[in-house]
């Protein structure tokens, strides 16, 4: 399916909005400041957890706004069977979603990837692999929710029940209440390590698919306790050896007020393959391009998986890219066959594009058009 409508209302620097969309990708375009990225960040409302700029739901209300905020997208499929999805944010804390899916009110945002799920790149990840580890689990875990519809609430039930563990370590709760919430830590762990494990095998798959050179193969391995527990054990072993060392850490956790085994402490590492080369040691050139290829080859090997919608959105993608891997990324784009929102200030480093894509050119708080 694709998106052919997205409307806003007090969502960030939009009073209101509304356009109207082909079904094909989109190039957005214009100045700094003029909601550009606001997009982008409105579809990912359509996700699980937090938004494309990791805001909390208050910040991505308008400003001033008192009545409440929303977002809405249509979905056309080839059939042109249509799934109209909504998410408001009512005043007066703007701290929650609301989710209609065709006027039918929905539970969980989780639903909302069994229509549509997103894969995206900003220029806040350009220093992913020189930064801390937390923030490559974080672009691993999305990478990975792209092609597994559990892995978010696998990702959550884990983290509620460390943080459960952690309150319950420094009450002194007897041992029966910490052994039910290490079981469900260790249960919870074992499949986030799994599937973690399944999305770095899977960008082998999508870089075969691909087949392009513009962007380097990287290879991937993921450093943690319990993803070489999951390696060298399998499944269920690895899932009571984590329990175990949950247990024979009670008091060493609970001393340093934080748990230290998990894959909470895993770390992603990257490899660029043609150079054999630690991928925090490449240029910032060679970052940008192995991140894109990262990107592009889950897009591959997702698409492979079948299931939702796949969307993805880069954001200023082309501002470093030379002529030769605008074309490549472009032609790569119309291979994959999704669809794709794509930001940039400058509209002639998008003429590669541009004939198969829908151009926007939004203002600031205005109706955007289609050019």
């Amino acid at each position: 399916m694709r998106i052919t409508a997205l409307t806003l209302r007090n969502i960030r620097s939009y009073e209101s909005f509304q356009a109207d969309l082909s079904g094909r990708s989109v190039v957005i375009t214009g100045p700094n400041g003029a909601g550009k990225t606001n997009l982008l960040e409105a579809l990912t409302l359509f996700g699980p957890g937090r938004t494309l700029r990791r805001s909390r739901l208050p910040e991505v209300v308008r400003q001033g706004a008192e009545e409440g905020a929303g977002a809405g997208i249509t979905l056309c499929d080839d059939g042109e069977d249509e799934r109209r999805l909504v998410v408001t944010i009512p005043p007066p804390r703007f701290d929650k979603r609301e989710i209609r899916i065709d006027g039918e009110p929905v539970r969980k945002a989780g639903t909302l990837t069994d229509l549509l799920r997103f894969l995206w790149l900003t220029p806040a990840m350009d220093r992913l692999f020189m930064d801390a580890p937390g923030d490559r689990r974080r672009f691993l875990d999305r990478i990975a929710a792209a092609g597994s519809s559990a892995h978010a609430e696998d990702t959550a039930r884990y983290e509620k029940a460390m943080r459960q563990r952690m309150a319950a370590l420094e009450q002194g709760a007897p041992p029966q209440v910490l052994s039910a919430l290490e079981s469900e830590m260790a249960a919870s762990g074992v499949k986030i390590a799994g599937t973690r494990r399944e999305t770095a095998e899977s960008l082998a798959r999508g870089y075969e698919a691909l087949r392009q050179e513009a962007f380097p193969q990287a290879s991937v391995f993921i450093e943690g306790d319990v993803d070489l527990m999951l390696g060298e054990k399998g499944p269920e072993a690895a899932m009571e050896a984590f329990r175990a060392r949950l247990q024979g850490n009670r008091r060493i956790d609970r001393d340093a007020k934080r748990t230290l085994v998990g894959p909470h402490r895993s770390d992603l590492v990257v490899t660029h393959l043609g150079k054999a080369m630690p991928a925090k040691l490449c240029s910032t050139g060679e970052q940008k391009a192995l991140l894109i290829g990262l990107i592009l080859a889950r897009a591959a090997a997702a698409k492979g998986q079948g299931g939702s919608a796949l969307v993805l959105l880069l954001d200023e993608i082309a501002a470093h890219l030379d002529e030769t891997r605008r074309e490549a990324l472009a032609q790569t784009l119309e291979k994959l066959g999704l669809q794709a929102f794509l930001t940039g200030t400058d509209e002639a480093a998008f003429a590669p594009f541009l004939p198969d894509m829908d151009h926007l050119r939004p203002g600031a708080g205005q109706i955007g058009s289609l050019a």
